[in-house]
């Protein structure tokens, strides 16, 4: 049997950044499946706040150069890599002059929420889904972590589903206790938007705010994984999901819960 390839995609990972638990946690798991004999890569956004020289990133030039539209615009898409100190991963990083040239996250000096977040998320998927098709790297597994991934499940059912290097990829969506108040505008549709994709595909998102992105998530991933400690309010959200996707990971042993992982891209695959 051919290695299983697992595809990590999340706003964050250790030690290049860390704003919550999801930066340890897409830290650990990849390598654990990589001790497991699985092959991985790993896609985040190179966010203003890394430092390139520090944690020695380089373009990759051969991956970058791709034109990514965000509704009407277009924007260059430019690959970064490095590597992980004391282990043999490597990390992608999405980048963009406009959207990760800034020292900060997902709020500015002020904590006011970026207004562009929703077209960050969308470049960022976008860009992890043609990334991937430039490595000619066909995932069996998109493990998706957080809100701002969240788009990739529908893209890969919609606009990429044609695509040879994913007619067989499965997603995951994880959920984490990272919320935010803040409500995108009335063109959120319309930026999100691709080939094949309409209103009636969008519904899930018709809040336009931190919830409809999870929920687009939990449509569109084959499972959905809520992880301990999350609020009764998103455990409620996953609940009104379809019950033959959700999988609830609770383990305090940490060889416990690389294993419950094993299994579910083993099942997915298989």
């Amino acid at each position: 049997m051919s290695k299983l390839r697992i595809l990590y995609v999340a706003s964050e990972i250790n030690p290049f950044l860390q704003t919550s638990e999801v930066a340890n946690f897409v830290r650990a798991l990849p390598q654990a499946m990589q001790e497991k004999g699985m092959e991985i890569r790993i896609l985040v956004p190179r966010f203003g706040l890394i430092n390139e020289r520090k944690n020695r990133l380089h373009e990759v030039v051969r991956l970058s150069g791709i034109n990514i539209a965000v509704g009407e615009e277009e924007k260059p898409l430019i690959i970064k890599v490095a590597s992980i100190p004391n282990a043999k991963l490597q990390v992608y990083f999405i980048d963009n002059e406009d959207y990760f040239q800034r020292k900060s996250v997902f709020h500015d000096k002020q904590e006011k929420f970026y207004e562009d977040n929703d077209e960050r998320a969308i470049f960022f998927c976008k860009g992890v889904i043609e990334t991937v098709k430039k490595l000619g790297w066909a995932p069996d597994v998109v493990h998706c972590n957080d809100w701002m991934t969240s788009l990739i499940p529908m893209y890969l059912k919609t606009t990429y589903k044609n695509e040879p290097l994913f007619k067989d990829t499965k997603s995951v969506f994880a959920i984490y206790n990272t919320g935010f108040s803040h409500k995108f505008g009335d063109d959120l549709f319309e930026k999100v938007k691709m080939v094949d994709i309409d209103d009636a595909i969008l519904a899930p998102l018709k809040s336009k705010d931190y919830e409809g992105f999870l929920k687009i998530g939990m449509e569109y991933a084959d499972v959905v994984i809520k992880n301990e400690d999350i609020s009764e309010k998103l455990t409620q959200l996953i609940e009104d999901c379809s019950k033959d996707k959700k999988c609830e990971i609770n383990s305090e042993e940490e060889e416990q819960l690389f294993e419950s992982y094993y299994n579910i891209y083993n099942d997915l695959a298989s």
